[in-house]
C-alpha cells in the first residue's frame, strides 16, 4: 500500500537560496529570520572547505510551500547585519560537463 501523504509534504518542501550575506551571518541568524515564517527543517551557510569561512551565501529548507513564499516575499531585499539579502527559491544544480583531464606524454 502506498502512502500518498507522505509525496503530498514533499512536493511542498522548499529550498530557498539565501544570498549577498555578510561573512559573520550564522545559521542561527537565518533561523531567527526565516523561523519568524514557519518551520525551518534545514539551515545552512555555505564555507570554504579549506578556511571554514562563509561564501556570503547558504539556504534554507521549510517543509511548508505558503510559509516559504512568504518569507521570500519579506526578506528578499531586506536588511542583515548591514547588507541587503537576494532571496529566492533555489534552483536545482546544473550539471557541469566533465573535462577530461589526460596526462601529455
Amino acid at each position: 500500500m502506498l502512502d500518498t501523504s507522505a509525496g503530498i509534504e514533499r512536493e511542498s518542501v522548499m529550498n530557498i537560496y539565501v544570498g549577498n550575506l555578510p561573512y559573520q551571518v550564522t545559521e542561527d541568524d537565518l533561523r531567527e529570520a526565516f523561523g519568524a515564517f514557519g518551520e525551518i527543517s534545514r539551515c545552512n551557510v555555505i564555507r570554504d572547505r579549506e578556511t571554514g569561512k562563509s561564501k556570503g551565501f547558504g539556504f534554507v529548507e521549510m517543509p511548508d510551500g505558503g510559509q516559504a513564499e512568504a518569507a521570500i516575499q519579506q526578506l528578499n531585499d531586506s536588511n542583515i547585519h548591514g547588507r541587503n539579502m537576494k532571496v529566492n527559491e533555489a534552483r536545482p544544480r546544473e550539471e557541469k560537463p566533465r573535462r577530461n583531464f589526460r596526462p601529455r606524454h
